[in-house]
């Protein structure tokens, strides 16, 4: 599997990564096992994955603990590249987001706790909260960089206006934000600015909540969740299934699944440094990292461009 190097933070890892909101993601997903949670990171790390990306959000806590647990279990700490994030306030009066420097660095000292190690090998805000100047928390950020004790400086969510302010003294190494076929809205400037200022870029819900898996049909049983959802909406499902035929077509010919198509063609994106696919049960894990035997030609890639254009 190929290697992506920050050139900033020096930070390596393989291209195809671990996202674990559904690893013990209680508040996320419901009937969540996490026996099978531990095992899909036990199975990602045994068949050679090593950037797992997690939240204290993904069940309060729950999912850094159980990585924590698999990571210390197996003896691998030093083969896998740990990203956590830190922001959100849950308690009685709802959800809030906090960016300030007492509660990041509290947020990342809470963090090395669950995740049972002496240091995070990139600690994102999670979502820029209102009020927080964001160069100043990056300056605290960047001073436990230099201490040791995260490895690179991320930042989520953030729009472009935000991330400038966060990266004035040029501190950010990474950012993470919204990115697959049907929500391209970042590319342009916001990607140039990545590419200009070497900041690595993660897209996070590569499948957009499932749909480019290829699983859903017109007759297709959605749920309320998937019914708020823009993308499953009326005005715009029909017209998403149809281009989604055209990577079904694709992944036919090449006798691979739709979201292998989709997984390999976010590698093909100059800006895109790696990608973490969610995986409820081991096979879906070893289908993603299967991503990497797939070649897309370049009539292949043009293709799925100008079908699913910003």
């Amino acid at each position: 599997m190929k290697t992506v190097t920050s050139k900033k933070s020096k930070l390596s890892f393989k291209t195809i990564g671990l996202g674990t909101n559904a690893i013990g993601g209680h508040n996320i997903y419901p009937n969540i096992n996490e026996s099978v949670s531990k095992d899909i990171v036990r199975r990602f790390i045994q068949a050679g994955g090593d950037f797992i990306d997690t939240a204290y959000f993904y069940g309060l806590g729950r999912s850094e603990e159980l990585i924590g647990q698999v990571v210390k279990e197996m003896g691998v700490r030093q083969q896998v590249v740990l990203a956590t994030k830190g922001s959100f306030v849950v308690n009685e009066k709802g959800i809030t987001h906090d960016n300030s420097i007492s509660f990041l660095l509290q947020a990342v000292e809470d963090s090395l706790k669950r995740l049972q190690t002496h240091y995070l090998d990139v600690f994102y805000i999670h979502f820029p909260d209102e009020k927080t100047k964001k160069d100043d928390v990056v300056a605290a950020l960047h001073q436990l960089k230099e201490n040791g004790i995260i490895r690179a400086i991320g930042v989520s969510n953030f729009s472009l206006d935000q991330l400038k302010e966060a990266n004035k003294d040029g501190f950010i190494d990474i950012v993470q934000d919204r990115y697959h076929l049907l929500n391209r809205s970042i590319e342009g400037e916001y990607t140039d600015y990545l590419k200009e200022n070497d900041i690595m870029f993660i897209p996070y819900s590569p499948l957009a909540s499932g749909l480019l898996t290829g699983k859903y049909s017109i007759d297709s049983a959605l749920t309320e969740r998937q019914l708020r959802n823009p993308l499953f909406m009326p005005e715009h499902y029909e017209k998403n299934l149809k281009k989604i035929d055209v990577l079904k077509k694709i992944a036919r010919a090449k006798h691979v699944d739709v979201n292998q198509i989709v997984l390999a063609w976010l590698l093909t994106r100059d800006f895109v440094s790696a990608i973490i696919p969610g995986a409820k049960n081991v096979e879906q894990v070893l289908s993603n990292l299967a991503t990497v035997s797939i070649e897309l030609s370049d009539d292949e890639i043009d293709l799925i461009d100008d079908i699913f254009k910003k």
